[in-house]
């Protein structure tokens, strides 16, 4: 099966998504592998969705990570909408 390219749109989604998740995790004075320990992931793979190097995880690795910081599930997909990008340059 082969994988359709990401837009720039939804790199800028992955991107915003983790910078949600590493602020809310920083903001409880929480590590990286404590969060991911407690959601159920290697903390490699968190690191990955925070730093937008994994810019489309599953479903319910989201669900675990916002349960796990305390975020709703409605409050991240408000913030994480697909807006456009505009080129510089």
């Amino acid at each position: 099966m082969v994988r359709t390219p990401l837009t720039p749109e939804e790199h800028e989604r992955g991107e915003r998504l983790g910078r949600l998740l590493r602020e809310a995790r920083t903001e409880n004075g929480r590590t990286i592998v404590e969060v991911a320990a407690a959601a159920g992931l290697s903390a490699e793979t968190l690191r990955k969705i925070e730093t937008g190097r994994a810019p489309t995880p599953a479903f319910f690795t989201v669900a675990a990570l916002a349960g796990t910081l305390g975020l709703s599930l409605d409050g991240l997909l408000v913030q994480c909408e697909l807006m456009p990008v505009v080129a510089t340059g």
